[in-house]
């Protein structure tokens, strides 16, 4: 069933005025929340998130409330389309008649990825609107329900307090809830609604404001002036190639974003783009954020950016959250305040305007940010910026002042990449240019039918004799059809003309942009030592396009230097990643370079799901499946999703994939039970067994013995795993593999039939209610796109525990499911003199024959 056919079949659309699955909605917009209160036969409210492109929806009875300690109902519904966050009236006919009134909309962002979150069960995200602010959560109830029953729940912050949502309706809510009252209940709820009022706590510690104000007044060269939240024009920075050394230069981190210039009079909030146009609708969050710093005037200057679990500006990141791919939390780095409370201060030292607009940010909302800077030596500071993956930096002059344009008092030094690409096209030139407009570059890819797709165009640093050059050999050459894959529509590319793969150019840019396309390229040199054959033969294009036999060879074992990674450097080694044993960063990267040679056949070229711990096991962690900027070593596979739509994911190539996902903050590695090479085709069949409260743990090495017979019966060999939890991991390998639809159907009628035969054992259900005293036998992790823990990967738990392999053999002396840990898995590889799962690479069996016995 797609997402929204349940929507569809609930409702004649012929009758209701509610909007269609179809329904056309802006474009280029955030990911929206709304609330809407529904006076239907019982009054409650619709709590809505848009996830892709849908409204992900719950009802709550009660309405949501500010006091963390209050966990209110949310019972999960049909998902509706984007186009219901805006409506509001009556329902006439059938399923949900009653009046709808929008009791809030806005914006809405979460860390990591939300469809992993809320299948996990619980998601973590932040509300942006008129009524609702703050961190929230939804977590899913084992309670035994019709409809999945989750919990909405404040979270702890400076928005919580003791407000529920009745406090929060307007004279418009109130009069439909008493034109809805019906019954002494319904009545009693409409006289609550009116019986008090509650502001939304403020959110933030009170701004110092009079005391900043003194300051401001003191700065050697400011001035009183009147206030405006119109545009006001930027300062701007030059480039150059060097960063200018001495103490009179302070150097702040380029932030790869978004220049957004704020304007406050009067305690209006106004956000203007570097061209003068309006973006408060864009940021309700920033506007937000802004407003709680209570000021009457001010101008500031920052950089718009979404940052990644390493502090860095991730702009693929923004973009996809500006236009509602991704829920990213954004922060607006303030470098700058031209203005403040009545005083110019333009042409007061930026160095005392920096120091300023510190204090002011001292106290200000996560999603106000102080952009540091050091003062003298530019050259290190360039440096510690290129080692970091940074953009580059911006050297400012210490005692300068603040005036619009472009001057010398600015210079920004960006970091500068360059690779080589093949020409498969150009387009046509403009103006007074002869020849070409532009080159047409692509990269290799073996997911794509002609072995590349489409990187990006190129139309700078040619010199005159090299467009003489290439114009001569592409007079008139190509045709109108692309010869490669591409990425995405590009309006500029109507007029092209492609031909096929010829030469190879060498080009610098600036990172890559959206749809993977190269950002600010220009030419470095044209390679006439080099053929497009070259770059498919490279060691960058065996590293992400290797053939398949190359591919195939990874997969049966670890090869010689398969498990030798690049030199990658380890950022904040030192770092305590599990507190229970003081394990640090550099530990987790000396454990998986200990076992890599074991580790690497169950994960290399299997799209792979990571939970990453930037700070830590103990703190904040998350799935990522997708791929992120600044992977180098990683591999990248263009898939579909359940959905249809086409996502990229990663997945490991080698042993320098590992150590950079390491380096990224990754503990654990979930991959698929097929690989990019042929994704619609499982050759693994997991099935978890998770013990319930109250399971002893023989009987979950019983429960494990009886899965392995009744497999056997079935004519299928399995393996055994610890999962470093609770439970085990019986393991079918399939070969050559089989469509995921029968492998679903074959797991979940093993399950099935399990529970059925011995109801007091199992269970196949993941209610939690259902699984007290049982062993819930999970088959999802049987589905195209589901994931299971690799072998030897660590688990984000206390003590660093370990995913295992054993031989059956071993199964009677395990104590429990997480005996092995980050110090002991090493020790037992060590004393092994063969792998406890030799042979399942060679295991030659398939369902086909099973599922026509179980027929």
């Amino acid at each position: 069933m797609t997402e929204l056919q349940e929507y569809r079949r609930k409702r004649d659309f012929s009758k209701t005025r509610e909007p269609a699955p179809d329904a056309a909605v802006a474009s280029e917009r955030r990911s929206l929340f709304v609330v809407q209160l529904h006076h239907a036969s019982r009054r409650h409210f619709d709590f809505r998130l848009q996830v892709g492109d849908v409204l992900k929806s719950w009802a709550v009875p009660k309405g949501p409330s500010y006091d963390p300690e209050v966990k209110r109902l949310a019972v999960e519904v049909e998902d509706h389309p984007v186009a219901y966050a805006t409506f509001e009236g009556d329902i006439e006919h059938g399923y949900g008649k009653g009046h709808v009134d929008q009791f809030d909309l806005g914006v809405w962002t979460t860390e990591g990825d939300a469809e992993a979150q809320i299948q996990k069960g619980h998601l973590r995200f932040e509300l942006f609107g008129k009524r609702l602010k703050g961190g929230w959560h939804l977590v899913r109830s084992g309670r035994k329900e019709r409809q999945p029953a989750w919990f909405l729940i404040k979270a702890k912050d400076a928005f919580a307090g003791d407000v529920e949502a009745d406090d929060l309706l307007d004279k418009k809510m109130i009069a439909s809830t008493k034109a809805a009252a019906k019954t002494p209940a319904t009545r009693a709820a409409a006289r609550k609604s009116t019986a008090r009022k509650k502001a939304i706590p403020r959110g933030t510690k009170k701004i110092p404001r009079a005391r900043l104000t003194k300051i401001a007044a003191g700065l050697d060269g400011a001035r009183k002036a009147k206030a405006s939240n119109d545009f006001f024009k930027p300062e701007l920075a030059r480039l150059r190639d060097t960063a200018p050394a001495g103490d009179d230069w302070l150097h702040e981190v380029k932030w790869d974003g978004y220049r957004i210039l704020t304007a406050i009079a009067d305690g209006e909030v106004k956000l203007w783009s570097r061209n003068a146009l309006p973006w408060n609708d864009k940021l309700p969050d920033i506007v937000q954020a802004l407003e709680l710093l209570g000021l009457q005037s001010a101008q500031l200057d920052g950089e718009l950016v979404a940052l990644d679990a390493q502090g860095r500006s991730d702009f693929n990141a923004l973009q996809k959250t500006l236009s509602g791919e991704m829920q990213s939390p954004l922060v607006y780095m303030l470098f700058d305040m031209p203005y403040f409370e009545g005083f110019d201060l333009s042409r007061v030292a930026l160095l005392d305007r920096k120091d300023l607009l510190q204090q002011l940010t001292a106290h200000a909302p996560r999603h106000l940010a102080f952009s540091t800077h050091a003062i003298g030596n530019g050259e290190q500071a360039f440096k510690m910026a290129s080692e970091q993956q940074l953009e580059g930096i911006i050297c400012k002059r210490v005692q300068s002042t603040y005036h619009p344009g472009r001057g010398d008092d600015w210079i920004k030094v960006k970091r500068l990449e360059s690779d080589e690409f093949a020409v498969v096209g150009y387009t046509p030139p403009k103006g007074s240019r002869s020849g070409f407009g532009s080159l047409l570059l692509a990269r290799p890819d073996p997911d794509t039918s002609s072995g590349w797709i489409y990187a990006g165009r190129v139309g700078s640093g040619f010199s005159d004799e090299q467009l003489r050059a290439l114009s001569k050999t592409m007079d008139e050459k190509g045709s109108t059809k692309p010869t490669v894959a591409l990425a995405g529509v590009d309006p500029l590319l109507r007029n092209a003309r492609w031909i096929k793969p010829t030469a190879v150019a060498e080009v610098y840019y600036r990172g890559i942009g959206n749809q993977n396309l190269l950002r600010q390229p220009s030419l470095k040199t044209m390679r006439t030592d080099k053929s497009p054959a070259d770059l498919l033969d490279s060691d960058r294009a065996i590293g992400k396009t290797r053939s398949k036999a190359t591919k195939k060879a990874a997969k049966a074992k670890p090869r010689g230097d398969v498990t030798r990674s690049a030199d990658i450097t380890i950022s904040h080694p030192d770092r305590v990643v599990f507190a229970e044993g003081s394990i640090t960063k550099q530990d987790v990267v000396d454990y998986y370079t200990a076992v890599m040679k074991w580790f690497l056949p169950g994960v290399i070229d299997r799209p792979t799901s990571v939970i990453r711990c930037p700070e830590g096991a103990g703190k904040a962690c998350f799935f990522q499946k997708h791929l992120m900027q600044g992977l180098k070593h990683v591999g990248s596979a263009k898939l579909k999703e359940e959905s249809g739509a086409q996502a990229v994911y990663i997945y490991p190539l080698d042993a320098s994939s590992i150590i950079e996902l390491v380096q990224f903050g990754v503990l654990e590695f979930h991959p698929w039970g097929s690989t990019v090479e042929n994704p619609d085709k499982a050759n693994r069949v997991v099935f978890d067994l998770d013990p319930g409260d109250n399971v002893a743990w023989e009987r979950v090495v019983a429960a494990a013995r009886l899965v392995r017979k009744l497999l056997t019966q079935l004519g299928l060999e399995s393996f055994l795993r610890t999962t470093g939890g609770k439970g085990l991991h019986v393991v079918v390998p399939l070969n050559p593999g089989c469509p995921w639809p029968m492998v679903k159907g074959f797991a979940q009628a093993f399950a099935s039939t399990l529970a059925q035969a011995h109801p007091l054992d199992f269970v196949a259900t993941a209610t939690k209610s259902q699984r007290n005293g049982k062993i819930y036998v999970d088959y999802l992790r049987n589905s195209r796109g589901a994931t299971s823990v690799a072998s030897y990967s660590l688990r984000a738990r206390a003590g660093a525990p370990v995913a295992v392999p054993l031989r059956w053999s071993e199964l009677g002396k395990l104590k429990s499911g997480h005996d092995f840990d980050i110090h002991s898995t090493p020790k037992r590889l060590a004393r092994l003199r063969s792998d406890p799962w030799k042979g399942i690479d060679d295991v030659k069996q398939n369902l086909d024959n099973v599922m026509k016995r179980l027929a």
